[in-house]
């Protein structure tokens, strides 16, 4: 790999892009991040992030970097209210993030831990062979040439990498459109989950003390023929035929647009590239689904990447982030087209609205509705074993290690596998004694002994890949195996 310019070159500092980038630095692995704008871009789309993201990040201790987090926890599915404390650790989301700001924090990780991020670089070509792949870039000065290991488009909806791969982008396109701008007020009455009338539906949010996002929806408006940002006139006149309020007055800050167009790529990985966040998937963001799927991919692909790097990885690993996180993309897709169904669409809708409202009020399909929006209930196959624990990610708990105060997340930091000794002794250690290089075996007990203790091996996503009971250490070598390698000397 001599003649590469890093293990892994990524396309697109957005939040998935960043986050990638500092995972593969943690691993160890060398990472260029090419993006085209030459500035980090102010303004934001998301305005935060959903309870499964908070546990991602919190595993990375970058949850402190964002300071007091509000979160929301009432919540809507498909304009239907929803208490999403109903499961532990739900909510609707963390409020008043904007993702500018989520961006700033995971580029000054990324860059700390090493991450090298090219601005005003453009992928505009790309080959690939058995051992790499080769990236043709514009930029200010020309078309230059990289080559790096593995290529990964987190470039957006249009994705260039994705159309240079030559994978399928299958869906629906828009029907729906939906303006916002942001102005320079706080004197517009917030609605923070919608309000939906018989002309539309607006959301309006505040940003700050002088700062207000509106969100509008005009029923039978349909899309505009064009990709360009709406004007304000154009945000403000379909403000006040859905709301009849005037707010023309106000200054503009900024103006985009969304629609309910939704595709997933047909396959997340082709030979050594692969795709991630919107490049991989696209919805209308309800939820914020969206930004937090993308994390979510990054952090599932990230250690997959190193180990194949690394030269550890059981046959097939890289190949499990498309049968993981397909499936993941695919829910998101179809729930926030319900959501669409539900929430925004018209009389003819009522009879199903009647039918989601009577099952809402039963209790396992909130928190069925709960755990599909904040992607709490995320569960990866392990393969054999049936405790409630295994595939699923690991909850955040208080822990000793030593005398020393810790918890389970801030063990999974340096984004590597851990063998969590819960029931103490040393059969633990010698077991895995073949993995002592790459997986850490930590010795820990929780504050309350009377609490249930089970031992458990958990996959540098967080993700519980096998549980020990009793003491026993049956299953462990084949989980071991299965996830990160053959033992050394084998």
């Amino acid at each position: 790999m001599d003649n590469f310019h890093a293990d892994v070159i990524v396309a697109g500092a957005c939040p998935s892009g960043l986050m990638l980038a500092g995972e593969l630095r943690l691993a160890g692995r060398s990472v260029v991040v090419l993006d085209r704008l030459a500035e980090p871009m102010q303004q934001s789309r998301a305005l935060g992030f959903s309870a499964g993201t908070i546990e991602e990040f919190g595993q990375r201790g970058l949850l402190e970097k964002f300071g007091q987090l509000e979160t929301i926890p009432f919540g809507h599915f498909g304009g239907l209210p929803i208490d999403y404390r109903i499961v532990e650790g739900g909510n609707f989301g963390v409020r008043g993030v904007p993702q500018s700001r989520t961006e700033a924090i995971l580029l000054e990780w990324a860059t700390g831990l090493g991450a090298e991020i090219r601005r005003g670089h453009e992928v505009v070509g790309m080959t690939q062979d058995e051992e790499g792949v080769v990236v043709e870039v514009g930029t200010a000065d020309g078309v230059e040439t990289l080559r790096a290991a593995y290529l990964v488009g987190c470039d957006g909806a249009r994705s260039t990498v994705r159309k240079l791969a030559g994978i399928d982008f299958p869906g629906t396109s828009a029907t729906i459109e939906m303006l916002m701008a942001d102005v320079a007020t706080n004197e517009l009455r917030i609605r923070p989950t919608g309000e939906v009338g018989e002309s539309g539906m607006v959301v309006v949010l505040p940003l700050g003390p002088q700062a207000t996002r509106v969100v509008v929806f005009e029923r039978g408006a349909g899309v505009r023929p064009t990709q360009d940002a709406p004007t304000f006139p154009e945000v403000a006149a379909a403000f006040q035929r859905v709301t009849g309020e005037d707010i023309t007055g106000h200054k503009p800050l900024w103006t985009s647009y969304f629609t309910d167009g939704s595709r997933q790529a047909s396959e997340y990985r082709k030979g050594r590239v692969l795709l991630a966040g919107d490049a991989a998937h696209i919805h209308l963001p309800i939820g914020a689904q969206g930004i937090s799927a993308g994390v979510g991919d990054v952090v599932n692909l990230g250690w997959k990447l190193a180990a194949e790097l690394d030269g550890h990885a059981p046959e097939g690993l890289l190949d499990t982030y498309h049968t993981e996180r397909h499936p993941v993309g695919a829910r998101i897709v179809a729930n926030t087209l319900v959501q669409r169904s539900l929430y925004l669409g018209g009389p003819e809708m009522e009879p199903l609205r009647r039918l989601f409202g009577e099952l809402v009020g039963i209790e396992a399909v909130r928190r069925h509705l709960v755990g599909l929006v904040t992607g709490l209930d995320i569960g990866y196959d392990m393969g054999e074993g049936g405790h409630p624990l295994l595939g699923r990610l690991l909850p955040d708990q208080d822990l000793l290690v030593g005398d020393e105060k810790s918890s389970t997340y801030e063990l999974l930091t340096r984004g590597r596998p851990l063998l969590l000794n819960l029931r103490g002794g040393d059969a633990l250690t010698e077991a895995a004694a073949g993995w002592a290089d790459r997986v850490d075996v930590v010795a820990a007990s929780r504050p309350d002994p009377a609490a249930p203790a089970a031992d458990l091996l958990v996959r540098p996503d967080g993700y519980i890949a096998w549980v020990g009971i009793d003491g026993s250490t049956d299953g462990l070598a084949t989980a071991l195996e299965r996830w990160f390698g053959s033992p050394t000397g084998n």
